[in-house]
């Protein structure tokens, strides 16, 4: 069959529209139409080249569909269920899944590669050239093939105009604050950055007990939006020294917990969310980082003397057949906010101004709408 889908020559920082050829699924796979797909930052690191990869390449991991067929062994799905696709499929075998991470699942390695678990490729050009889908889904795409290990079953009640979210921008940013942050009750938490993904570490930082959350950006309309998620704080990044106010807000103490949830981590990024956590607090790296960054400002002395920690997390330490469903119960008992994540919504034929809004910090998050 045919599908329209917005494709990545190189890192050009623009897509092109192109109809392409899609395969039947395979083996385990599922033929999926999509009905809505979130702009997620890591995405455009294809655009810029920030994420090595093979072109061309249909990104896109923040999905939400219907299944239209499924292939040859599948018997847990069937034609009509509503899904949402998600970025590492995870194996169930290896050493990480086994552990409890499956989102660092050993078939990660391959997500940039384009290729379907068996190597073969489901997208192509008229003239037969190979279309590679990130993390084998490929979500900017009217139409997609994706193998059943990506793809989890939700409600057909959660609209999926709200629901992609939940396939990348909630686990990562509530999960970072839940589980990896470990946000406990009476915490002060900071989160460095409220975008998509800052926005719930917010409202994960509340789910999860914290007493006072300081947000921190440099987008004041973000800043208010923030006090709508549950920060008892704001810190204009643009006007403030934010050093100085969390300390002033924490009375010398420094917080609990640091969440730095900005696009783009530097290292003098890491070495501010380092100072203003507290003594054996703890730091959470959420955010990407260029290729380029090979050091973070960080003195011995935090770890040493101050027995500060830094880790880092990928999707919020979030299990996706798990918790997943966790959060859209969190959604549908008003515990958790999706609506109000959908600053704009845009065509396929719109990609290009979607994620210029993104760059230039107009939305919380935007949501491609398939019109099928």
């Amino acid at each position: 069959m045919k599908t329209r889908a917005a494709v990545l020559w190189g890192p050009t920082q623009h897509f092109e529209i192109e109809e392409l050829e899609l395969d039947e699924p395979k083996q385990g796979e599922l033929l999926i139409k999509l009905v809505a797909t979130g702009l997620c930052h890591s995405d455009w690191y294809f655009a810029t080249g920030d994420s090595p990869g093979r072109y061309p390449i249909v990104a896109g991991h923040e999905g939400a569909g219907v299944v239209e067929k499924v292939g040859p062994g599948v018997t847990d799905f069937q034609p009509g269920d509503h899904v949402i696709l998600t970025f590492i499929p995870p194996c169930g075998k290896c050493r990480w899944c086994l552990s409890g991470i499956p989102v660092l699942c050993d078939r990660g390695a391959n997500v940039t590669l384009g290729a379907q678990l068996d190597g073969t490729f489901r997208l192509h050009t008229k003239d037969g050239q190979d279309v590679g889908q990130f993390a084998m889904i490929g979500c900017f795409s009217e139409w997609t093939v994706a193998p059943t290990d990506a793809v989890v079953k939700i409600d057909p009640d959660i609209p999926l105009d709200k629901a992609c979210l939940v396939a990348c921008a909630v686990p990562t940013g509530a999960g970072a604050a839940m589980f990896r942050g470990g946000v406990r009750p009476g915490d002060t938490v900071a989160v460095i950055g409220v975008g998509g993904v800052g926005m719930n570490a917010v409202q994960g930082a509340v789910l999860a007990g914290a007493v006072r959350v300081i947000a921190v950006d440099r987008v004041a309309w973000k800043l208010e939006k923030a006090k709508e998620f549950g920060a008892t704080h704001t810190i204009d990044a643009t006007r403030e020294d934010i050093y100085q106010r969390i300390m002033e807000i924490t009375n010398g103490v420094g917080c609990d917990k640091v969440l730095l949830t900005l696009d783009h981590v530097k290292p003098e990024h890491v070495g501010l969310a380092t100072q203003v956590t507290r003594k054996a607090g703890r730091t959470v790296i959420v955010g990407a980082s260029g290729r380029g960054m090979d050091h973070i400002d960080v003195t011995p002395r935090e770890f040493m003397l101050l027995a500060k920690e830094i880790v880092g997390t990928i999707y919020g330490h979030s299990n996706p057949k798990v918790d997943i469903p966790r959060f859209l119960e969190l959604y549908r008992m008003g515990k958790l906010k999706l609506d109000e994540l959908v600053t704009k919504t845009y065509t396929l034929e719109q990609i290009n101004e979607g994620y210029r809004d993104v760059v230039e910090g107009r939305v919380i998050r935007g949501v491609l709408l398939f019109d099928h």
